[in-house]
This record gives C-alpha cells, sequence and structure tokens, in this order.
C-alpha cells in the first residue's frame, strides 16, 4: 500500500460523521480482508497487551513489508487490518517514518476504550521492531524473509 493509500483510509474515514459508522466501516474493512490460517493464529503472532486475540504476521518480500492481521473480535481485526494496510507494500524505512497517528486524525482513538488504545500501541510497537529487524536483513542484502 502506498502513503496515499493511508490518505484515502483516512480521508474515507473522515467523511463519516457519525461514530457508529465509523466503526461500522471498520468492521466491514477487517471483515473483507478474510481470517488467517489456523497456523497463523499462535501464540508467537498474537500481540501482547490486547484484550481480545490479536494476531499480526509479518513478511519481507521483494524488500517491502507485509502484513496480515487477524483478531476474534470484530473491531480489534478492523483496527489490526487498518494497521496492516497502511504499513504494508512499503519497505521497512518507509514503513518506521510514517506517524502513527493517523487513526486519530480519522477521528477513532478518542473514541476507544484504554484497553483498546493500549492494544493499539502494542500493536504499533510490534510493527516497529518487525520494521527493524526487516530493515537489518535488507541491509545484508536479504529480500525476501518470513518469521
Amino acid at each position: 500500500m502506498a502513503i496515499e493509500d493511508k490518505d484515502k483510509i483516512i480521508a474515507d474515514l473522515g467523511k463519516i460523521e457519525d461514530i457508529d459508522d465509523r466503526f461500522t466501516w471498520l468492521i466491514k474493512y477487517g471483515r473483507q480482508a478474510g481470517d488467517l490460517a489456523e497456523d497463523k493464529r499462535v501464540d508467537k503472532f498474537k500481540i501482547s497487551g490486547c484484550t481480545s486475540q490479536l494476531w499480526l504476521v509479518p513478511e519481507l518480500k521483494d524488500g517491502k513489508v507485509i502484513f496480515s492481521a487477524d483478531s476474534d473480535a470484530a473491531i480489534p481485526k478492523g483496527l489490526g487490518v487498518v494497521f496492516a494496510s497502511v504499513y504494508s507494500g512499503l519497505t521497512p524505512a518507509e514503513a518506521m517514518s510514517l506517524d502513527a497517528s493517523f487513526l486519530e486524525t480519522a477521528g477513532l482513538s478518542e473514541h476507544l476504550s484504554m484497553n483498546r488504545r493500549n492494544g493499539l500501541s502494542s500493536l504499533h510497537k510490534q510493527i516497529m521492531l518487525y520494521c527493524a529487524t526487516f530493515s537489518a536483513l535488507a541491509g545484508q542484502g536479504i529480500q525476501d524473509y518470513a518469521i
């Protein structure tokens, strides 16, 4: 996904005035991604700090980060899929340079519970850790890697 796509997600969410409609959009966005295979819904991909189960599967392909996300709850799944979409398709360096406040800009984070905001923070930290790892691998000439 290009940075312009991140801007489109923010714009799409920003056009929705009613917060319930924003969460409906988020849930639908998550459902469109489908479910992770059972062999990916394992502890090594689980995001700690989330009250729901949330999995983030990373991959480095052709020098770009690719993320897939899933959850056992609709809103966390939508949030995970949005994050996965925004950060996928970028080089690790590009992903690490993105401003993570796009959900605030879209007007979502202020309506999340403290637990969900903590979970998002954990999700973002994990994305940054994966990107740092992939950046180090790319520095060694490795363009493809799956954890």
